[in-house]
């Protein structure tokens, strides 16, 4: 994970190489990650996951309302 920062719900993750999801919930210590046209499935590597934007970030962007 980027910056030893553990990722939180809404904040968007790559998962993979180029592989960007949002963390939509935690669940037993294991964050679970959505994208357009797949269902909500747990990370895999949930200590491979690298924060690319917080959630705070996001809502700046104007991603979320």
């Amino acid at each position: 994970m980027s910056g030893g920062r553990r990722p939180q719900v809404g904040d968007e993750v790559e998962y993979a190489v180029g592989r960007r999801a949002i963390v939509t919930d935690i669940r037993n210590g294991t964050p679970y990650l959505r994208r357009a046209g797949r269902r909500e499935w747990p990370a895999e590597d949930p200590d491979a996951l690298r924060v690319r934007r917080t959630r705070t970030q996001r809502i700046a962007d104007g991603d979320l309302g």
